[in-house]
């Protein structure tokens, strides 16, 4: 019967090889939890802030534009504007109001919240006429 022996090894910290395995050894392993969901939070809240933003940018284009149809209106006696275009080239806005996500915002007449006006809206983010997300 033969009996091998192994030597011992003695490592430096420095000469150990470091894998996936060393991060999460010890404490280590909450640190890196706490850091990767500190970090997917504050995406998260990052992504609500500039969806909140940009619904706030739109909804202020819309108050101007609003006023706009609404002179027009006076002018014209009580008639909706056909487009919003008509109201760049008879001088009441200075160019096209757009939403932040670039679409031109759509005038109605006669609006659904009251008959005897009209309606301006967003079609939103996605882009669809009636889609939930509209900003009115």
């Amino acid at each position: 019967m033969s009996i091998v022996r192994q030597q011992a090894t003695v490592f430096f910290p420095w000469e150990r090889r470091r894998g996936l395995r060393s991060v999460f050894r010890g404490g280590r392993a909450r640190k890196v939890l706490f850091l990767a969901l500190g970090v997917a939070l504050l995406t998260i809240l990052w992504q609500r802030e500039n969806r909140a933003s940009e619904i706030r940018a739109t909804r202020a284009t819309i108050t101007g534009a609003y006023a706009a149809v609404a002179n027009w209106r006076a002018d014209h006696d009580r008639a909706c504007p056909p487009s919003l275009a008509e109201l760049v080239v008879g001088g009441y806005l200075a160019e096209l109001p757009r939403d932040a996500w670039g679409k031109v915002l759509r005038v109605t007449c006669p609006g659904r919240k009251d008959p005897r006006g009209f309606d301006l809206s967003s079609d939103g983010p996605d882009g669809e006429p009636a889609g939930l997300d509209r900003v009115e």
